[in-house]
């Protein structure tokens, strides 16, 4: 049994970066709502941390947590961070008020309460992220100072004689340089739990509970390519052999040969898999539809009509394995509930229901550069391992407008040469994700001596940590010109190459 530390969040931006700090101490964390209270009564976890919120404690609508009875039920150290920490001392009588500027950004610890367990081994005017509107100004009857900054008094303080903590800064963001330190000493020092949350041993207590939870049962699982579904399929491989049927669908929205080159990949590991080009299939849908949302549900009830009719030739299948990771769990249980309006995906939505199959989730619990690390484990090739995500509607939401089997073609010849420049000069795993867009709209060009009046297509590489937010990328001037003058050259029908240098938000990482 694992160590365990419960996370509830408050609504904050940097709560999933709290849980990816912890997990990278390889201790178990999980994410819940501030009002899942329910997840304290199994009694299996050593710690609690309050996250930080968009909200004022001093605000009508404030987010409300019992942190007294939970305190008095539940003797186990807490960790409050901003708003987690105004909201402590407000609740046991303190002073908290509006800054009178908000105070967001670097700051430095001026004075840290020697001796004190949570700031073990943190050095003097180590850099902190400040990023809040109000200040605790009074501390609470019972309550230590251990740390203030050079713009606040209070930047750190703690319930006498227990280990209840409160910090004013966040620690899970790389501009607090120690924060990693700090949530080690927490976690560990002051929480005791047992840094054991590795790959292996998450491979070991999956497969052993895959095992049980299917029994003699098959397993059907759609493959997409990329790492997720992959390392899913390993995993479930892993567990049950030849129980296992994967099908990776051709619907001629991949990239230039990558139905082929995958499926070789994939048979290499062993993995029975069904390869089914329905390319054809999924233009005819396609005929027509420009906006983006009809684009998306057009390929997805294509998917789940030939997915279904080859899981049906298969005997005795019970489950439908899917590729969910941990973000995508706790995004569709956030504080504020799952988004009024949320993009369609080309997945396996509604196949559960339409063929009364059961779920099975192996890596529901795991971050993207978790899943990562566990595929490395199970030796999952570099050409999957350290692909960049691919969307579920392929090339078909990066085509804007109609779609044709002759756009597809076009765009695949380019983004071809785009991404295989990136992996020539060794630039490919400085991107989180990269692509071409195929614009609707034509330009004049120049090409011999003649006028031309082709195709525009936009260049897209994007880093990221996990595609909530992302940068563009600031790719070499001479790299750019390169990929441009080759596309030009030799794609038929482009004459004009631009590069996006939006970042998210505002912008979205695809174009539709």
């Amino acid at each position: 049994m694992h160590s365990k530390l419960i996370i509830f969040d408050f609504g904050s931006q940097y709560t999933q970066l709290i849980a990816r700090r912890i997990r990278e101490l390889n201790i178990y964390c999980e994410i819940h709502p501030y009002n899942a209270l329910s997840v304290l009564e199994k009694k299996d976890f050593s710690g609690i941390i309050l996250s930080g919120s968009p909200f004022s404690v001093l605000q009508d609508e404030a987010l409300q947590f019992p942190i007294k009875d939970v305190i008095e039920k539940h003797p186990v150290p807490v960790l409050a961070i901003c708003y987690g920490a105004q909201y402590v001392a407000h609740t046991f009588g303190g002073k908290v008020e509006r800054s009178s500027k908000r105070e967001y950004g670097r700051a430095h610890l001026e004075y840290i309460e020697p001796n004190n367990k949570l700031f073990k081994s943190i050095s003097s005017h180590s850099q902190v992220w400040m990023s809040h509107g109000d200040s605790v100004l009074e501390l609470p009857d019972n309550f230590e100072l251990l740390a203030t900054t050079d713009s606040i008094p209070v930047a750190a303080f703690k319930v006498n004689e227990k280990d209840i903590y409160a910090i004013q800064f966040h620690p899970e963001v790389t501009h607090s340089t120690e924060g990693k330190t700090l949530l080690e000493n927490f976690a560990v020092h002051i929480c005791g739990c047992s840094q054991d949350w590795t790959p292996m041993s998450f491979i070991e207590e999956t497969v052993n509970e895959i095992k049980i939870q299917v029994g003699n049962d098959h397993v059907v699982l759609g493959l997409s390519g990329g790492v997720d579904s992959s390392v899913a399929a390993l995993l479930l491989h892993k567990a049950i052999g030849n129980q296992l049927t994967c099908i990776f669908v051709n619907n001629g929205l991949l990239r230039f040969n990558e139905f082929n080159s995958v499926l070789d990949s994939y048979q290499h590991l062993g993995l029975n898999v069904i390869g089914v080009d329905a390319s054809a299939q999924f233009y005819k849908a396609l005929i027509g539809i420009s906006e983006p949302e009809a684009k998306r549900k057009a390929i997805g009830k294509v998917f789940i009509d030939v997915f279904q009719e080859e899981a049906e030739k298969i005997e005795n299948v019970k489950w439908l394995g899917q590729g969910t990771i941990y973000p995508d769990v706790i995004e569709s249980i956030s504080v504020h509930g799952p988004s009024a309006k949320i993009k369609s995906h080309h997945n396996v939505g509604g196949l559960p229901e339409k063929m009364h199959l059961k779920i099975i989730e192996p890596l529901n619990r795991l971050f993207k550069d978790e899943v990562r690390r566990v595929g490395k484990a199970l030796e999952l090739p570099e050409n999957i391992l350290n692909r960049h995500p691919f969307p579920g509607p392929g090339l078909g939401i990066r085509i804007l407008g109609d779609i044709t089997a002759e756009k597809v073609e076009t765009l695949q010849k380019a983004d071809y040469i785009f991404i295989e420049s990136l992996k020539k000069e060794n630039l490919y795993k400085d991107v989180w994700q990269a692509g071409v867009i195929f614009l609707p709209i034509q330009s004049v060009g120049v090409m011999g001596d003649e006028r031309t009046y082709e195709n525009v297509v936009a260049l897209r590489a994007v880093s990221s940590i996990d595609g909530m937010t992302a940068d563009w990328c600031h790719l070499p001037y001479e790299f750019l010109a390169r990929v441009s003058n080759e596309i030009i050259n030799n794609v038929k029908g482009i004459n004009r190459v631009v590069y996006d240098i939006s970042s998210k938000p505002p912008a979205t990482i695809e174009w539709e």
